[in-house]
């Protein structure tokens, strides 16, 4: 019995090996620490050498763009832009400076929201805004297909392409520690779903405290994505690929 249950075993494990390779998640993982990777299907030199030579959708009759940095309408307003470092569900960077901007009237809503947030004992941290559109190709066509649902396809653009997208989390005000959630920041799972019934009873009010503050501003939560709000007024503006260096 020994002599063929232990080929099977090591059939099924080899034929399943690459599914269980594609993404990692790491429950135990602190808030500040990206839980969830995968392996891109190319390169990451290869996905940033076919973007940057692709070009986006071209678009007509759209607002002029205001892109404003958040932190300078205030400071109090923290960043950890994970696609400026290794710390993202790629492990690579994609921007070569950690800074967020989004069009001025979604903007000066974020702020808004940060300081409904205080009387709670919370304030805003910014994983992402603005994004140029050559990175969501990269994300696009180096993520597995069946994880499509949690990236935006290049072809018509995204919203954070428009500048009116923000990814967002809820830090401490006592700590300065970001707080847990559901789920961790880009999970593409079912936990990062906004009506997701899971995690502790905290992590759940800390979400909807977080979705309710952002849609009285204006904003609506992305239907895969707890932290990803959509500014009312995105589809007045165009798609960008302006690189931070030139903001």
């Amino acid at each position: 019995m020994k002599l063929r249950i232990y080929p099977l075993i090591l059939a099924v494990a080899i034929v399943y090996a690459p599914l269980f390779s594609q993404s990692q998640l790491d429950t135990a993982a602190p808030a500040s620490v990206q839980n969830f990777h995968i392996t891109p299907v190319k390169p990451i030199d290869e996905l940033r050498r076919e973007a940057l030579a692709a070009q986006p959708p071209k678009e007509e009759g759209k607002r002029q763009p205001d892109l404003v940095e958040l932190v300078k309408l205030d400071p109090t307003i923290k960043l950890d832009i994970r696609y400026a470092s290794t710390n993202n569900f790629m492990r690579a960077p994609f921007y070569t400076q950690a800074r967020a901007f989004l069009q001025k009237p979604a903007a000066e809503a974020v702020v808004r929201a940060n300081h409904q947030l205080k009387q709670y004992g919370y304030g805003l941290i910014i994983h992402d805004g603005y994004r140029p559109w050559y990175v969501t190709k990269m994300f696009w066509d180096g993520t597995p297909a069946d994880k499509h649902d949690f990236v935006a396809n290049p072809i018509p653009g995204s919203r954070h392409n428009r500048g009116c997208a923000v990814d967002l989390s809820l830090y401490d005000l006592k700590t300065g520690e970001e707080v847990k959630m559901p789920s961790g920041y880009d999970e593409m799972s079912e936990r990062a779903y906004p009506d997701y019934k899971g995690g502790t009873p905290a992590e759940t009010e800390r979400r909807d405290l977080l979705r309710r503050i952002m849609e009285s501003q204006g904003f609506t939560v992305e239907t895969h994505e707890w932290w990803h709000f959509d500014y009312k007024d995105w589809d007045q503006y165009p798609v960008m690929n302006i690189p931070f260096e030139k903001l």
